[in-house]
């Protein structure tokens, strides 16, 4: 079947030869673009609602570089870029105007996009040194046009300090909580509040916590409704999930 370009399949929606439910198919179903490298889903966004995310772990900077021309070329406003070091987000920076957060391992190219969601996300810690998990999380949904109101060492080891901001989880619309050690931080959130709680277990304490696997297992075992389990140290998919609750099809 011949890939039409966006044009082609206006004009034939103008000019009867399409439907407006088959012209969006149409788009949905458009090619990517072939790099060589890599092949950059241009209408991911139109399909899923978020456009693609690059990964920079693996990637050498002139490839980051080449993905974010190719969406940039598109007209694709925000360019999020996970699990960047600091060397390729220097080398990436001479090409391209990339703000870089190092704590997260974070690059984002243009602007970032104003809230649109129903409401707030809440990333939340257990403690200081799960922020590079939390802030991954945070500056992801904030790419995707979220508020985001951070909510960090309120682990259970002192429980009064995630009581006394009470009023600010049973706000949210959903909430990321990062934990390492035994990782009981979702279980107790997800015990106070009505929304859908993102655990996102940290690789995170001492040897029998084994890197993470000690805090994926209370999570996954967790007696509180509601709390869904991302990978280790899986912030950008907590940050990514949470936006999709916060911008439900239709809204």
């Amino acid at each position: 079947m011949k890939n039409l370009t966006a044009l082609e399949i206006l004009t034939g929606v103008k000019s009867g030869e399409f439907s407006p439910e088959a012209a969006l198919l149409k788009l949905r179903l458009q090619p990517y673009e072939d790099l060589g490298y890599a092949r950059v889903d241009h209408h991911r966004e139109l399909r899923q609602g978020i456009a693609e995310v690059i990964y920079g772990e693996g990637k050498t900077p002139e490839q980051i570089s080449g993905i974010a021309a190719a969406m940039l070329d598109k007209n694709q406003k925000t360019i999020l870029i996970t699990r960047l070091s600091v060397e390729s987000a220097e080398a990436i920076g001479k090409k391209h105007t990339l703000k870089y957060h190092e704590l997260a391992r974070v690059g984002i190219i243009g602007e970032m996009p104003e809230p649109n969601g129903i409401g707030k996300i809440v990333v939340a810690t257990g403690g200081t040194t799960d922020l590079p998990v939390a802030e991954e999380a945070a500056l992801t949904a904030e790419a995707l046009g979220n508020e985001v109101v951070r909510l960090y060492d309120v682990g259970v080891a002192g429980l009064h300090r995630l009581l006394s901001k009470l009023d600010i989880i049973m706000q949210a619309q959903a909430i990321v909580a990062v934990a390492g050690m035994e990782g009981a931080l979702p279980s107790v959130v997800g015990g106070l509040v009505d929304c859908p709680v993102i655990a996102v277990p940290a690789s995170i304490g001492y040897g029998a916590s084994f890197g993470g696997l000690s805090a994926l297992l209370t999570m996954l075992n967790s007696c509180a409704s509601g709390v869904c389990v991302m990978n280790i140290d899986n912030g950008f998919g907590g940050g990514y999930l949470a936006s999709m609750i916060n911008h439900p099809r239709g809204v």
